[in-house]
């Protein structure tokens, strides 16, 4: 959510920085129905100065014996304007917050400007693409191959885009997710949580889900299922003033996640690249607004050290404008190479990204900090990261391991937790 302070006093900033956004300008018609709303407040607060003002009086003038019936027919006819004067301010601040809701953030003079995916920026690339003798298979070929995933019974059960998993491979999907958590706990210092898989209204706006996405949510009664573990999590801080002393929060969850994909219609539609159901490892951090551009690099950096150790080779990219996510300031991502994608040719694939949100989601959870210099509140900054993306993990395990003969070649790290150093076929 935006600053009305912040566009009263910069509107033509504002208004590029939308522009950025591929937005048109709106600093006009936020600040016509920000006046307007201001001006009916200062008419209700001198109505009701004058009420009581004339209230005293007529007490006054009773308790000397005088005539009070003008005062009281003007105390009167304030009563009657004041119903109507109220409801219409409600309705115009109603508007401007409807309207400060569905506005994206404001970018970091960082991110470069582009249209879409392919002008985002090329950081740096880790690890070597693995080289085959042999034409490697997508993840389908080899979990059916393995005899441990099955799609049909996945549809059968609940529709399309729904995976069945079995033996040792849900026995991977649980080893990557405690050895995730296990690396973010133990190596770098985040806290783990297990919270709610379904959260509130205000919970999903807290966090930039609703309004604007609610045909890409699931939801159930009067709650939401979550897409990302980072809504229950930042929302933790909501409507509270955390001390200044315990930033930076640093928090990861492991959850299943639930998205309808309904703007993806015809997009990775073969196998658990794009599933309505699937489970990640999510880090999210709260911090001192003077933290959030160093913390962004170090989360990224936790991410990037989970592939290192899963040995998979990938690139980190830094989104253009037209990419960036809706809440986020700036945000990295990481793709992982898969090499029996695109018909065995190979591509990357995103596995994780992690942004710096600013305040925006805090100015919309209203979550703040006391500056222990000035005394003063104000707001966080939060941060949002996969580490990582555990069902993609796993593609990318399958894909980057695999032998000629089906076996897949398994990791280091995960020998301990799987106790074996390969999955071959069911017997």
């Amino acid at each position: 959510m935006h600053d009305i302070r912040f566009i009263r006093e910069n509107p033509d900033a504002f208004d590029a920085a939308l522009k950025r956004r591929k937005l048109a300008p709106m600093a006009g018609e936020i600040l016509k129905t920000d006046s307007d709303r201001r001006a009916l407040q200062a008419q209700i607060q001198e109505l009701q100065s004058r009420r009581n003002q004339a209230s005293k009086e007529i007490g006054a003038l009773k308790a000397k014996g005088g005539d009070a019936d003008a005062l009281i027919a003007e105390v009167n006819d304030i009563k009657t304007k004041m119903p109507a004067l109220e409801t219409e301010e409600a309705n115009l601040a109603e508007s401007l917050e409807s309207r400060l809701l569905e506005l994206p953030n404001l970018l970091d003079e960082s991110v470069p400007d582009g249209d879409d995916e392919d002008h985002n920026h090329l950081i740096r690339t880790i690890g070597d693409v693995p080289s085959f003798h042999f034409t490697p298979k997508d993840h389908v070929a080899l979990g059916e191959g393995l005899g441990l995933m099955d799609f049909a019974l996945g549809a059968k059960l609940a529709g399309a885009r729904f995976v069945v998993l079995s033996g040792q491979l849900a026995r991977l999907e649980r080893a990557l997710a405690a050895f995730m958590l296990d690396t973010h706990t133990g190596k770098f210092g985040y806290v783990e949580t297990l919270p709610p898989a379904l959260v509130n209204s205000q919970t999903m706006t807290g966090t930039g889900q609703l309004p604007k996405f609610a045909e890409d949510l699931y939801r159930t009664d009067d709650k939401w299922l979550i897409p990302t573990a980072e809504v229950p999590l930042t929302n933790i801080v909501a409507d509270e003033i955390t001390d200044s002393a315990v930033l930076p929060l640093r928090m990861t969850a492991y959850t299943q996640c639930f998205r309808s994909e309904a703007g993806s219609a015809g997009r990775d539609t073969r196998g658990m690249i794009r599933q309505h159901q699937f489970s990640k490892v999510e880090m999210v951090s709260i911090t001192h607004p003077d933290q959030s551009a160093d913390e962004l690099e170090r989360m990224t950096s936790c991410a990037e050290t989970i592939l290192q150790k899963l040995e998979l080779p990938y690139r980190v990219l830094k989104l253009c404008s037209g990419d960036t996510g809706f809440s986020a300031q700036q945000t990295y991502d990481l793709e992982v190479w898969l090499p029996g994608q695109d018909e065995g040719r190979g591509m990357y694939r995103e596995i994780s990204s992690c942004s710096n949100c600013g305040p925006f989601q805090a100015r919309r959870m209203k979550a703040r900090f006391r500056d222990v210099e000035t005394g003063e509140t104000r707001f966080l900054h939060t941060l949002n990261g996969s580490g990582l993306a555990v069902g993609r993990t796993l593609i990318a395990i399958l894909e980057n391991g695999q032998q000629e003969d089906g076996s897949i070649r398994l990791p280091q790290v995960l020998h301990s937790y799987m106790g074996t150093d390969r999955l071959v076929a069911k017997a």
